[in-house]
């Protein structure tokens, strides 16, 4: 007890002097810290003596200074150093072009930059690690007395031991460093046994150089490698060795590391320990070869002490089994710096061991496909491919089931064998009814296959197109039910994805899948041989060009052609024939076919190289054109009409019109008229768009006047644009009910009639102040209605005040003898028009045409006359 007093009131003395140059051991300190708690703070307490103050003193003189990051954050990378990255990796993208895309192999393996740089601490210290400044000794002490030390190695390579003074651990092996610890504990203290273990490492410099990405030294943990630090300085450049790492110590070579062996194989026997001082050094690279085709990893290769070929191989990964070893292309230089080709037959003991020279570049060959004994199924099928073919093998043994082996929309009825003959390497097609061959086996239809056969299975396109219209009828079902939610929503996106993985049936089509076969077909044709091939026209389910069938039947080719359509007429087809006549020039001749007969087989006719058969249709077969009747008609509706039908033929089919009909308000419509229209205001547009753009060149004036007449072109503009269409024939629809004289109006397709109630309004429309309509007062002259509408505005051309009747003529009162002057009486349902003036705008006569386009549009009064 008289011990700890004079430690404590030692301690009292020396504390609050800190600025003194006398200090506390760290001996005095530790016994005073095995003290129980209580007796410290009773002692403490009675000295005045502040516990927290010998604690942090304590900790005061174990503090270590911290790591240091030696490799900045990305984040903190200069632009510079950016550019520099940027341009080497398009100089590494140049090279590799120049290399045919071959990469030098290993430099992968530095991909990336490291952020910060952590001491290696969670493995376990080697026994014969040597310690050094800098490192932490743990101690635990059990038994007696229970403590956790943490002794650093200080400068002078010792650590200062509670009780016992200091002990030298520097140049020690841990190991070594542990025993003599353990051996002084026993000693020294009775009772107590101890634990040694490493806490933090010390750190040291070393420098990377040569070919490094960054060059330069770095300050590492005491456990790094040679591969820790080459990562420390982001790896090493295309133009550094891999296989020749260098690392030296005191200007002493002592080790050599090969990143081969740790790429390939693992191999880590030569990753040397570093110490601080020591030098990696990274030569430029050696030579190269490069190695392509089937091997496992294609790249460029780095030699070292001589290689052989089945070294690259190995070095490459192996060949693969696609690989033909008895075909090796060795493209190098010769003695006269030009590229020469060798071969090499890996299969050889010779060609393994054939040596590989710098710059070589060596390819290792393919097998070649798959050359006999096979049949080829290609097209709609559900397995298409290549099968083994037997001898005996029929069409039913590769195709087993029209529903298990085909697809939904396959033709099931019709495939094509495609034949290549193997001594003259000719093709030809033989056609093949699928369903007879598969309903009857063995039989006549279930043809017998050779060798290297191709079936050909087509699509329907009537059951593609049918499944089209069923998705996208299914796709508005949804579109138009959905409420919005998340979750329709996404079962919505999953529908279109599925679709969007839907089979392309347009590449089994029979255009598609023959074209290869057609085009073989004209490239064997020679004298002697005629191009075997046909041409269907007309109204058969797929019209195009096919190889001519082996019958040479026009039933079979109508056949392949998938069969007639509804609309066929069976009395007669056209077949024409090309030839050549008795003085060499070329001739066609037409022979005209009884196609009823020809189909029943009771006439044949047989078909000869490049024949056109033209099916015929049925003139005018299910041609229907209609009439739509609205308004004050008796039976309104969309009605059939025959050929030559007229107007007044439909209207007394549909009843007649009502008591309330104003026939002469009557709208007629054809689509033809409306067609015209269209292009009217089309090319009106262009020649607008065209003079505003002149109006706009020439600037403006001083007065304004430019700007508002580019304005004014620009609203005429607009109103084109805005117009729709309507083709609207002007007709006395009266005269065409009542009167048996009247100018027949034949029907076509897609023309409408309107006809209005009575009309009690007279319009006015154009450059008025108020447009608008007015109830029609009889005795009301044309400007009694224009001053009713506020009169004419500034732009209006008072001159050329027009009136559109009912009917959709037009009629000009001041020129009119018809009109007494503007003082003529206006009928209900007329319609008065006041122009612009467009010669106060420009001379020009477009603007007043177009005016009057727009207006008439806009009426539905277009009296463009008849077709």
């Amino acid at each position: 007890m008289n011990l700890t007093k004079r430690l404590l009131l030692s301690l009292a003395l020396v504390l609050p002097a800190t600025t003194a140059a006398q200090s506390i051991s760290q001996s005095q300190i530790e016994q005073f810290k095995s003290m129980p708690r209580a007796q410290q703070e009773a002692l403490a307490s009675q000295y005045g003596v502040d516990l927290d103050s010998i604690a942090g003193s304590a900790s005061r003189q174990k503090q270590r200074p911290k790591n240091v990051n030696v490799v900045e954050p990305v984040d903190a990378i200069s632009d510079e150093e950016r550019e520099r990255a940027r341009q080497e990796q398009d100089d590494n993208e140049e090279q590799d072009r120049k290399n045919g895309g071959l990469k030098p192999y290993g430099y992968d393996l530095f991909v990336g930059s490291p952020t910060t740089f952590a001491p290696v601490t969670e493995i376990p210290i080697p026994n014969n690690y040597t310690l050094g400044p800098g490192d932490v000794l743990r101690v635990q002490l059990w038994g007696k007395e229970n403590q956790q030390l943490e002794l650093p190695v200080s400068r002078d390579g010792t650590v200062s031991f509670p009780q016992s003074g200091p002990q030298t651990v520097a140049g020690l092996t841990f190991d070594q460093a542990r025993q003599q610890i353990k051996k002084r504990v026993s000693e020294q203290y009775i009772g107590v046994q101890a634990s040694v273990s490493l806490g933090e490492l010390r750190s040291m410099r070393v420098f990377v150089l040569g070919e490094a990405r960054n060059a330069g030294s770095y300050t590492v943990s005491s456990l790094s490698t040679i591969t820790n630090a080459l990562y420390v300085s982001g790896g090493i450049k295309r133009t550094g060795s891999l296989r020749k790492i260098q690392h030296k110590r005191d200007g002493k070579l002592i080790g050599e590391l090969d990143l081969y062996d740790l790429l390939l194989a693992g191999d880590t026997s030569n990753d040397n320990r570093l110490q601080p001082g020591d030098v990696i050094f990274i030569p430029p690279v050696g030579d190269r070869v490069g190695i392509e085709g089937e091997v496992y990893r294609p790249a460029l290769y780095e030699l070292k002490n001589g290689t052989n070929l089945q070294e690259l191989v190995n070095l490459a990964g192996g060949l693969t089994p696609q690989a033909y070893p008895q075909l090796v292309r060795i493209e190098r230089n010769n003695d006269d710096f030009l590229r020469i080709i060798a071969e090499a037959n890996f299969t050889t003991p010779k060609g393994r061991q054939a040596k590989v020279k710098p710059g070589d570049r060596i390819e290792v060959a393919s097998i070649s496909d798959i050359t006999g004994q096979y049949v080829e199924v290609k097209g709609a099928a559900t397995r298409p491919g290549r099968y083994a073919w037997v001898p005996g093998m029929r069409v039913s043994s590769v195709i087993q089931s029209l529903d298990n082996d085909l697809l939904r929309e396959a033709d099931k009825r019709y495939a094509a064998i495609v034949r290549t003959d193997p001594e003259t390497d000719t093709v030809s097609v033989i056609n093949l009814r699928l369903r007879e061959a598969l309903d009857n086996p063995g039989g006549e239809n279930d043809i017998l296959l050779q060798e290297k056969d191709q079936f050909l299975i087509f699509a329907d396109e009537g059951k593609v197109s049918a499944k089209s219209q069923d998705q996208n009828d299914t796709m508005t079902e949804r579109s138009a039910s959905s409420n919005g939610t998340s979750t329709r929503a996404n079962n919505h996106s999953g529908t279109n994805s599925e679709e969007s993985n839907e089979v392309d049936y347009g590449r089994f089509s029979r255009e598609a899948l023959f074209a290869p076969v057609l085009q073989r077909l004209k490239g064997q044709a020679k004298p002697g041989a005629p191009q075997q091939t046909i041409q269907v026209t007309g109204p058969v389910r797929y019209p195009g060009e096919y190889p001519l069938p082996a019958s040479r039947q026009v039933s079979d080719a109508i056949y392949v052609a998938g069969g007639l359509k509804d609309s066929a007429s069976l009395y007669t087809a056209e077949l024409a024939r090309f030839g050549v006549d008795e003085e060499g020039t070329g001739e066609t001749r037409i022979i005209s076919l009884n196609l009823e007969a020809v189909m029943k087989g009771g006439a044949s006719a047989s078909l000869k190289s490049r024949d056109r058969l033209l099916i015929k249709s049925i003139p005018e077969f299910a041609q229907a054109r209609t009439i739509e009747l609205d308004g004050e008609v008796r039976y309104p509706g969309q009605y059939t009409i025959r050929n030559g039908e007229t107007l007044r033929d439909v209207i007394e089919r549909a009843g007649g019109l009502t008591d309330n009909a104003f026939p002469e308000g009557a709208i007629f419509t054809r689509e033809k008229l409306r067609q015209l229209e269209a292009q009217r205001l089309k090319e009106a547009e262009e020649r607008l768009q065209g003079d505003l753009v002149g109006v706009q060149l020439e600037g403006d004036d001083f007065g304004g006047q430019n700007a508002e007449r580019t304005q004014q072109v620009q609203d005429l503009l607009e109103e084109v644009q805005d117009s729709r269409p309507v083709g609207r024939m002007v007709i006395d629809l009266a005269a065409v009910v009542d009167s048996e004289t009247y100018q027949p109006i034949r029907l076509q397709g897609g023309d409408t009639l309107t006809v209005p109630t009575i009309p009690q309004a007279v319009s006015v429309f154009g450059e008025v102040q108020f447009p608008t309509s007015h109830l029609h007062t009889k005795g009301l002259t044309v400007d009694d209605y224009l001053e009713r509408s506020g009169g004419p505005t500034r732009q209006a051309d008072e001159d050329r005040v027009y009136v559109v009747k009912a009917d959709g003529s037009v009629m000009l009162p001041e020129k009119s003898r018809w009109f007494g002057g503007r003082s003529q009486q206006l009928a209900p349902g007329d319609t008065i028009i006041v122009p612009i003036d467009v010669d106060r705008l420009n001379q020009l006569e477009l603007w007043t045409n177009v005016s009057q386009i727009v207006y008439q549009m806009a009426l539905g009064a277009a009296a463009v006359g008849n077709l």
